[in-house]
């Protein structure tokens, strides 16, 4: 399948999607919309897709009422802004889909709904894409707790658990395997390419908190797109609101858990060479040093150097433990639909053996007109008195 041209450089279109699914964060999805309005580098449009959520849809359509361009009101922002449903099934990826498919940019940015954007976000994003081979730049994306400070055993490397940047990846701007899905940009030729993010995989309506749904659609578009060039550009940060909530070990536990599950649903797409080519490095080299850093501080009793050693163990525990049990659960699904291949497959077979000796096979057994069954049973009859 062949792409356009990548259209280069900051005059590119930049649409900005946000996914939202809960009226428990109105002020939060206010103060992104308001961020991406506030760019140095205006956005093209702004799209906002609800998730299933007629109440939110409603609400946000009133809010931003007249919100286009030449609009005139005191509560619309100066960016276009386009109320939108989710028109596939629950989930960030389906609306993240919806998202695409609705947007005229020729680049496509999506930011968190419960995130802030710095002012130059898009600028950033916009002027990495003067490479022609550059599909995908995210950015830095920085915790606000809602304690007002990070949890004292609460390890750097983990931040991802909160969807935020971790300690580990490296500064500046460099090439990764895969962006961060809250705070990242495509040009919309991968898309076209690869097509969008897969469903199943990441976030939806259950109550586990799943993820990699950006991973394996970034280790698509290398695959289809050797040359392609992915990045992270540490200027472009967003700000995102970490809830009391997520600042408790339970959370912590859970989402690392959710994490292992999900890297197996990846790792049954595309393998676990690429599917697990960037955790190799984080788990030998990034997290043993963390380790080695909280019992240090430990040592010299410092606070939280304990707790954040044992965080970093347990994280790697549950992360593993949930790889294990999502890989095993594949594998018997796959062993599973094998057998009733195989059973249709006999079945199949044998309904041909049947019809070809020309005898009646399954349904056509129960469903036989009456004439048809008597007709048969006559001979059978006169048979037998002879």
């Amino acid at each position: 399948m062949s792409a356009a041209r990548p259209t280069a450089g900051p005059a590119a279109r930049i649409s900005v999607v946000i996914c939202v699914h809960t009226e428990d964060r109105w002020d939060d999805i206010l103060a992104a919309v308001a961020s991406v309005d506030g760019q140095s580098c205006p956005a093209h449009e702004l799209l906002v897709v609800v998730d299933h959520h007629p109440a939110l849809l409603a609400r946000l359509r009133e809010q931003f009422r007249g919100a286009h361009a030449g609009a005139s009101s005191s509560r619309a922002p100066a960016t276009p802004v386009r109320i939108m449903a989710n028109s596939g099934p629950r989930g960030l990826s389906a609306g993240r889909n919806t998202g695409i498919a609705a947007a005229d940019g020729e680049i496509i940015a999506f930011l968190d709904d419960d995130a802030v954007a710095e002012r130059d976000w898009l600028r950033h994003f916009a002027a990495a894409y003067a490479d022609p081979a550059v599909m995908a730049v995210g950015g830095r994306t920085e915790p606000v707790w809602a304690s007002g400070r990070r949890p004292a055993w609460f390890p750097e490397e983990f931040d991802w658990v909160v969807g935020c940047t971790y300690r580990g990846l490296p500064p500046g701007t460099v090439r990764v395997r895969n962006v961060l899905g809250g705070n990242a940009s495509f040009r919309r030729v991968a898309f076209d390419l690869v097509g969008g993010f897969a469903v199943g995989i990441g976030r939806d309506a259950g109550r586990r908190p799943l993820g990699c749904e950006e991973t394996e659609l970034c280790i698509r578009i290398s695959r289809s797109l050797p040359g392609a060039v992915l990045l992270i550009d540490d200027r472009s940060v967003i700000h995102h609101r970490v809830p009391a909530a997520r600042e408790r070990f339970g959370y912590f536990r859970s989402r690392a858990y959710a994490e292992g599950l999900s890297k197996a649903l990846v790792t049954r797409s595309v393998g676990a060479r690429d599917g697990l080519s960037a955790e190799r490095r984080y788990t030998t080299r990034v997290l043993p040093v963390g380790v080695l850093r909280g019992v240090r501080d430990a040592l010299l009793r410092r606070p939280g150097g304990a707790g954040r050693a044992g965080a970093i163990v347990a994280g790697v525990t549950a992360a593993a433990a949930g790889y294990a049990w999502g890989t095993a659960r594949a594998r018997a699904r796959a062993r599973a639909r094998a057998r009733a291949r195989a059973r249709a497959r006999a079945r199949a077979r044998a309904r041909a053996r049947a019809r070809a000796r020309g005898k009646p096979w399954g349904r056509e057994r129960v469903g036989r007109p009456a004439e048809s069954a008597a007709a048969e049973a006559v001979p059978e009859r006169e048979g037998a008195a002879i």
